[in-house]
């Protein structure tokens, strides 16, 4: 039986309250915000940033995962779902590499790989969904790359720098991961 949340280069662990001090400092980061979410990119304390984690642990709809680096098990991202809808098998996904000296370097493809896995052969998901604004577009190659379909766009939702922009939606059923995992697709 393999570890589905190990790779080679990256693993998917339990967030810890320790790890609030780096997240603190990612969550200061208007890069970080603005490529991370599409709320606007409000700094945070350490207080709010445990609150957070404490409301995803508590909830039945959401899980977090840390993402770290295998030789240093440093701290260099985060990834999980949000808006799981059980009864559906439907999930929405999130990643963010927070630390910059990872970013561009496999740390989130590597993630978002290990995240599939688990939400699809762990958690009996049929279908994962995301959001990413069009300026993100390292994320959109990388979610296409993994066999995600752009199914819409909400126009204009995202103003930022005094521009909007589109959001587009994203979706990946079971079947096509299996394709994709297989070899099958790319």
């Amino acid at each position: 039986m393999r570890d589905m949340l190990t790779g080679p280069n990256v693993r998917l662990t339990a967030v810890r309250d320790d790890d609030t001090a780096v997240m603190e400092e990612w969550f200061n980061s208007a890069v970080f915000g603005r490529y991370y979410d599409f709320l606007p990119a409000l700094p945070k304390q350490r207080r709010e940033v445990q609150a957070m984690l404490d409301e995803m642990r508590e909830a039945a709809d959401r899980m977090i995962f840390a993402v770290r680096d295998q030789k240093t098990q440093g701290l260099i991202g985060l990834a999980g779902f949000d808006e799981i809808l059980w009864s559906n098998g439907v999930a929405t996904c999130f990643l963010g590499i927070g630390e910059a000296a990872y970013r561009g370097r496999g740390g989130g493809k590597e993630a978002l790989r290990l995240l599939l896995d688990f939400g699809f052969y762990e958690l009996n998901f049929y279908r994962v969904q995301l959001n990413v604004i069009a300026y993100n577009e390292a994320a959109i190659r990388l979610y296409e790359r993994h066999g995600f379909v752009r199914e819409g766009t909400y126009r204009r939702c995202v103003f930022r720098d005094g521009k909007r922009w589109d959001m587009y939606l994203y979706g990946l059923l079971i079947e096509e991961w299996q394709g994709l995992a297989s070899g099958e697709a790319e």
